[in-house]
């Protein structure tokens, strides 16, 4: 019997001490926050898989912040040969699309105002203000879900996060649609907390200027024609006119979709300016999976491929012509 009681308590005593190595979720939670306002920067490293489409698309991404409030935001997609930098610093946000010698700058809360699944301080407040999040630990991450804070998160409502025991580090990201099916993957290669850069390390012609280096300014192509692209979530709404208007710099295309709403979704190549030009945006930069855009009120615009997009409604809402928008950079398919 005193065999059986030291076994027992053998037992319990093995339990407790594995019970203690255990984190629970308000500790990680709080780690994570004490992580973040310790803080002064980094710079990480980054591979973005969109499955929206037919084939996926990856994306290279590299990540600059510095407290409190300066981002660069690289974005590289080398199979199509195109790259966007999203830049915030005193002065506004930016977007910046070199081959074009173009840049939408903002007064905007971003990235405050959306989740962004390649930011660490955006992955930290996703997982702290979402009081239903699951977290479970292994043997070396912690893992959360969580509710995504995207305008359209009907579409991306979840996200898996997946944060390095050792150093608090990102790991992965999958933001997921209704279905709990990853439709969007964040998976950093390299994470260096409190870096040290430069004055102008965030300064916005210095960076158009070293983004052109490393891809070129393209070349004038406007008389060459490009594929026309529809998109594909319209809901109760239909292609009722295709108008192709010649202009000086080549074709545009006029698409009017009408139904329970209407809309009209504008293409022509894109203009290859020879000043830098930098367009004032009374509006918010938008996360489009496949590129970033420029929100006003009821309009969307974006560059995609070296062609101009432009997408316009009375009718939708902001969240409905996000995803109309969303959905023209899939495979042209009428």
């Amino acid at each position: 019997m005193k065999k059986m009681l030291m076994l027992f308590a053998g037992i319990m005593l093995l339990l407790v001490l594995s019970a203690c190595g255990q984190k629970s979720q308000s500790d990680v939670v709080g780690e994570l926050n004490d992580k973040l306002g310790e803080m002064k920067g980094y710079k990480a490293n980054a591979k973005m898989t969109l499955k929206m489409g037919t084939e996926p698309q990856v994306y290279n991404v590299e990540i600059w912040h510095k407290d409190p409030s300066f981002y660069r935001v690289n974005l590289k997609n080398e199979e199509k040969d195109q790259s966007q930098m999203i830049l915030k610093n005193d002065d506004g946000v930016y977007v910046l699309t070199p081959a074009l010698n173009k840049s939408f700058k903002f007064q905007s809360e971003w990235p405050e105002n959306s989740s962004q699944a390649y930011l660490f301080e955006s992955l930290v407040k996703d997982i702290t203000e979402d009081k239903t999040a699951t977290y479970k630990e292994t043997d070396k991450h912690y893992v959360f879900v969580t509710k995504t804070r995207y305008q359209n998160n009907k579409m991306l409502p979840y996200q898996e996060i997946t944060i390095n025991k050792k150093d608090l580090s990102p790991v992965s990201v999958k933001v997921m649609d209704p279905d709990k099916t990853a439709l969007v993957l964040v998976e950093f290669s390299k994470v260096k907390f409190d870096t040290t850069f430069d004055k102008d390390s965030f300064d916005m012609k210095k960076n158009m200027t070293s983004a052109q280096l490393e891809a070129p300014v393209m070349a004038e192509v406007q008389n060459e024609g490009f594929a026309v692209k529809y998109p594909e979530n319209i809901g109760n709404m239909s292609l009722t006119e295709e108008k192709e208007i010649t202009t000086e710099n080549g074709e545009r295309v006029v698409l009017t979709y009408e139904g329970t709403k209407s809309f009209t979704l504008v293409q022509e190549k894109a203009e290859v300016v020879q000043t830098s030009v930098s367009t004032n945006v009374n509006g918010d930069p938008v996360d489009l999976g496949y590129t970033v855009g420029a929100m006003t009120g009821n309009t969307i615009a974006w560059t995609f491929e070296g062609v101009d997009y432009m997408l316009a409604s009375k009718d939708l809402t902001q969240v409905e012509m996000m995803e109309v928008a969303r959905s023209v950079g899939r495979d042209p398919v009428k």
